[in-house]
C-alpha cells in the first residue's frame, strides 16, 4: 500500500509556471512507476506523463512535451511535475498515481494505476 498526497497547485497567469509535488508513504515507492493525470471540468481524466522507478525513463503526451517535466527523488519518496508556459487549457485537477505492476512499460491508462492521490487544483488565467 502507498498513500499519495499532492501539493503545489494554485492560480497562475498564462505563461507562468508551477511545480507540483506528490509525497508518497511506504517503503515500496522506489519500485513503482509514477504518473501524473489531470481532469478538467466535464472531461475524463487524462494521462499527462509517467516516469519509471529509477527516473531514467519518462513518457509525455505530445502536447506537453517541452513544457512539462516529470522527475522523482526516491530518497524523499516524492515525484514532481514542473509545468512551464502554462495555458488556460491546462486548467484541471492534477492527480499523481502509482503503478505497482512492475511492468517494463510506462502505462497511460487510468485503470492501470493502483494508487491515487486526492488531486491538486491548477487554474491558469488568460
Amino acid at each position: 500500500q502507498v498513500q499519495l498526497v499532492e501539493s503545489g497547485g494554485g492560480l497562475v497567469q498564462a505563461g507562468g509556471s508551477l511545480r507540483l509535488s506528490c509525497a508518497a508513504s511506504g517503503r515500496t515507492f522506489s519500485t513503482y512507476a509514477m504518473a501524473w493525470f489531470r481532469q478538467a471540468p466535464g472531461k475524463e481524466r487524462e494521462f499527462v506523463t509517467a516516469i519509471n522507478w529509477s527516473g531514467r525513463r519518462s513518457l509525455y503526451v505530445d502536447s506537453m512535451k517541452g513544457r512539462f517535466t516529470i522527475s522523482r527523488d526516491n530518497a524523499k519518496n516524492t515525484v514532481y511535475l514542473q509545468m512551464n508556459s502554462l495555458k488556460p487549457e491546462d486548467t484541471a485537477v492534477y492527480y499523481c498515481a502509482a503503478d505497482s505492476s512492475s511492468s517494463a512499460l510506462l502505462r497511460v491508462g487510468v485503470p492501470e494505476y493502483d494508487f491515487w492521490g486526492q488531486g491538486t487544483q491548477v487554474t491558469v488565467s488568460s
